[in-house]
């Protein structure tokens, strides 16, 4: 049986990001929580705070950009954070098409205050589906 690789997911915004987890056997995501900072320290600490909890094998970035595929500033922002991740956890950090996922959610009021930690799941759960997509193809 392949071991299951744990895996945190984050959707990157400027005020907020969003943290998700999941495994690759149930290939599915829960909502850990929104993280509000005004600064990266306090970013990172808290990030810190979710590595050590969930001891995950691989992060995911979600990658924004416009619905014709085109780059805007917060991709660069969210690839620049994805980066941040690498160099200060030594992680791998995988990218997945993030343009969808908020529009997805919004008219859901639920989920309304925790919007970036669901938006994660969608990230990390896109994540699942295309490396299940690359396993099948090979």
């Amino acid at each position: 049986m392949p071991k299951a690789v744990t895996v945190i997911a984050f959707d990157y915004g400027t005020r907020r990001v969003g943290a998700a987890v999941g495994n690759s056997l149930t290939q599915s995501g829960q909502p850990l929580k929104t993280i509000s900072s005004t600064n990266n320290e306090t970013l990172f600490q808290e990030i810190d705070r979710l590595l050590k909890e969930w001891q995950p094998d691989q992060l995911v970035v979600g990658r924004p950009l416009h619905l014709d595929g085109v780059a805007h500033d917060m991709t660069a922002k969210a690839t620049r954070f994805g980066n941040q991740l690498h160099g200060r956890f030594q992680m791998p950090v995988a990218w997945v098409d993030e343009r969808y996922t908020s529009a997805v959610l919004k008219g859901n009021a639920e989920i309304h205050d925790n919007l970036d930690a669901h938006s994660a799941v969608l990230i990390l759960e896109q994540y699942f589906a295309e490396q299940s997509v690359k396993s099948f193809s090979k």
